[in-house]
């Protein structure tokens, strides 16, 4: 997103876990470990912050172990659209700026909702972002 002649807004991505849920009688039926619990990686109310820097690339190294890869195969391209500047899943949901996703483990999943964070560099970026609308109504939700 160019904002002006010289600079580009930066973008960061916060993701926040909403819920995990752990479905024991799917469990006991079709796995092969009958007692595999709720996921070991993730808590209600945990949160993350995601960077793409040279300094500092989250989406290269899968957080650095902080993510099993279910989840971050469920997120990534999401996570990627944001750190771009992309809307996350453009008119389907509240703001363009924000998306729910799961984890695809049925007997364990993991919902997080997953934010753009815009990041203004001046305050001509600034005064750009505030008059942006980045809402969505039911009138003009994206419904597949």
């Amino acid at each position: 997103m160019r904002c002006g002649r010289r600079s580009v807004i930066q973008h960061e991505c916060k993701t926040a876990v909403l819920e995990a849920k752990c479905f024991e009688d799917l469990q006991e039926r079709c796995l092969a470990d009958p007692k595999s619990g709720p996921c070991p990686f993730f808590k209600p109310g945990d949160e993350f912050a995601l960077r793409r820097t040279p300094e500092r690339d989250d989406l290269y190294h899968l957080m650095d172990g902080r993510f099993c890869g279910e989840a971050w195969d469920a997120i990534s391209r999401y996570v990627y659209a944001a750190l771009r500047g992309g809307s996350i899943m453009k008119s389907w949901t509240n703001d363009d700026r924000m998306m729910i996703a799961c984890r695809n483990d049925g007997t364990r999943p993991v919902t997080s909702r997953i934010e753009r964070i815009d990041i203004p560099e001046n305050d001509e970026e600034a005064e750009w972002l505030a008059r942006q609308d980045f809402a969505n109504s039911v009138e003009n939700a994206y419904m597949g």
